[in-house]
């Protein structure tokens, strides 16, 4: 049976979750939360926030390297994730510069899309891609529990899977995004743009926790688009910059620059339907 040592803890997923909510509206000033920003200094506003998200992401942070750093002393802990909690925190304005790349991706890239408010408040791709950003950076830091707790929440939350490990670039555009999945080791360029039910995964092996580390899933260079249903495999596999993938394709191998590549579409029948 699993279960923690006497007087051990694990981060708080309820707080984690809180943390993203809460990030998101420093990200995104006046988009969620109660405040009008005609009637709130936004200065004053992000300072308060600001603290509030340093409080809890170093408890957070605190207990999960206490779990995972058994032995080490309360005050190398203690200052270990002061340390890391106010790295993170440096890191925010890049972040947001990141996110709001990407709604400007989703904007260019939508013709459905009305605005980057519609953006930011419904498509379920930007906030799959924010939490990712946010994690992400968790993650480099080398923070445990933490990165993969706000990935799985935000797969559960919109079915897309992107782990906090994957190496992604700017202007990033999920189209509908149900199915996704996006491996710890894949790297993704700029401008790079994919439909639903796209898996950038790896191939099955039996080598489990010796692959850890190892590059296993696919590289994919700016410009490429990749089309719903599709499924590329394997950590030697390149997709070559500006190439089109077409849907309902299985690719383990790579694929050279400006390349269009598609399956054999299978025969359609057509009969006349009896009354």
């Amino acid at each position: 049976m699993f279960e923690i040592g006497v007087g051990e803890k694990l981060p708080d997923r309820g707080a984690i979750i809180s943390i993203i909510s809460e990030i998101r509206r420093i990200v995104f000033p006046g988009f969620f939360g109660d405040e009008n920003t005609a009637y709130v200094n936004l200065s004053h506003f992000a300072g308060n926030t600001l603290a509030g998200i340093y409080e809890s992401l170093y408890k957070q942070i605190k207990v999960a390297i206490s779990y995972d750093s058994r032995g080490e002393s309360l005050e190398g802990i203690d200052s270990k994730a002061g340390e890391l909690t106010k790295q993170f925190i440096e890191e925010l304005p890049n972040i947001q510069q990141l996110i709001y790349k990407d709604v400007e991706a989703e904007l260019q890239g939508d013709p459905a899309a009305s605005s980057k408010e519609e953006i930011i408040f419904c498509y379920p791709g930007i906030y799959a891609i924010s939490v990712y950003r946010i994690a992400h950076v968790l993650y480099k830091l080398n923070i445990p529990f933490i990165p993969r707790i706000m990935a799985e929440y935000a797969h559960g939350k919109t079915g897309i899977d992107i782990n906090p490990g994957a190496t992604i670039g700017e202007y990033f555009f999920i189209d509908h995004g149900t199915g996704i999945v996006i491996g710890e080791t894949t790297t993704i360029g700029n401008n790079v743009k994919i439909y639903q039910g796209v898996t950038l995964g790896a191939l099955s092996t039996m080598k489990g926790q010796a692959l850890s580390g190892v590059k296993r899933h696919p590289t994919i260079e700016d410009n490429v688009v990749i089309y719903a249903n599709t499924t590329i495999l394997g950590g030697e596999t390149v997709v070559g910059h500006d190439s089109v993938v077409a849907g309902n394709t299985f690719v383990t191998e790579s694929i050279p620059a400006g390349s269009k590549v598609s399956a054999y579409v299978p025969e359609l029948k057509l009969r006349r339907r009896e009354s």
